[in-house]
């Protein structure tokens, strides 16, 4: 969670409810890998399994085998929850999310990295909470693809879009 960027057609306008706030929405490249997921974990709570993430495969415990699965791991995904999975070829400019929701943009949509991170600067783009970034900051988060939202340290709270640039906060 924190700052991502996506990649999105020129045409792209994020979708907004009635009252004109952003409809947050999870990466569309993400859909069928969490349909996929969603469907395996159900399949096998049926068989009386769960998936421990570290030990794979484990019978349903005492207090889970009353259970639904979407209880215990949530509603299936949704294609209305995610962006569109466009052709790879129209994917031809970068807007910026924040992905602390499922995703709403922070930016319009530019063609190179340099165009988003100027933006990004030169608007006083959220980075964090209150925190904005420089320039360079956001060039580098923009290329790199992402950053978590926060960092702690000895120093205190700083954005992961500063945290990531900085070889070490803490000297």
């Amino acid at each position: 969670m924190g700052r991502e960027v996506r990649r999105v057609p020129k045409y792209w306008e994020h979708p907004k409810c009635a009252s004109g706030i952003f409809i947050a929405l999870f990466d569309g490249s993400n859909f069928t890998k969490d349909l996929q997921e969603w469907d395996e974990g159900a399949e096998k709570w049926a068989q009386g399994l769960r998936d421990d993430w570290d030990c794979g495969w484990i019978p349903l415990g005492d207090g889970e085998k009353d259970m639904a699965f979407a209880e215990w791991y949530g509603d299936r995904p949704s294609a209305e929850d995610y962006m569109p999975e466009w052709p790879e070829e129209e994917l031809t400019h970068l807007m910026m999310y924040e992905t602390v929701t499922e995703g709403t943009p922070i930016s319009p949509a530019f063609k190179t990295p340099e165009e988003l991170a100027r933006w990004l600067a030169d608007n006083n783009s959220s980075a964090f909470g209150s925190m904005t970034a420089n320039y360079e900051q956001w060039l580098a988060m923009c290329r790199a693809g992402w950053a978590p939202s926060a960092v702690c340290d000895s120093t205190g709270i700083h954005s992961g879009v500063e945290a990531m640039n900085a070889p070490s906060l803490d000297g």
